[in-house]
């Protein structure tokens, strides 16, 4: 019984060198140290971008102007996100300098 076991260990820690040899794992793929904690990148949100739910519920829906804004956070999605806006008289990426006080 001893033997058989033996037999049974033997083969399979040389199946894992076999393996091993002809189809290593690549440096991308290879596990990573469960010691050191995985690093996330968490982008600052800017302090004028409107709120998940004012993003939720926007579409570019043809205003172009600061006078037909509700908000400059509505503003701010509209400059980042339509065409042919005109909130934005400095290109600077802020609208509405006048109302929102960039």
């Amino acid at each position: 019984m001893k033997k058989i076991l033996l037999g049974i260990v033997i083969g399979a820690f040389a199946l894992m060198a076999y393996q091993r040899v002809h189809d290593p794992v690549p440096v991308a793929q290879s596990v990573a140290d469960p010691m050191q904690p995985e690093l996330q990148f968490v982008e600052k949100p800017d302090q004028h971008a409107a709120t998940s739910n004012d993003s939720a519920n926007f579409s570019c829906d043809g205003r172009v102007h600061c006078s037909q804004m509700n908000s400059c956070e509505e503003a701010t999605l509209f400059v980042r996100n339509c065409p042919d806006v005109k909130m934005d008289g400095d290109n600077d990426g802020k609208p509405c300098e006048e109302r929102c006080g960039h």
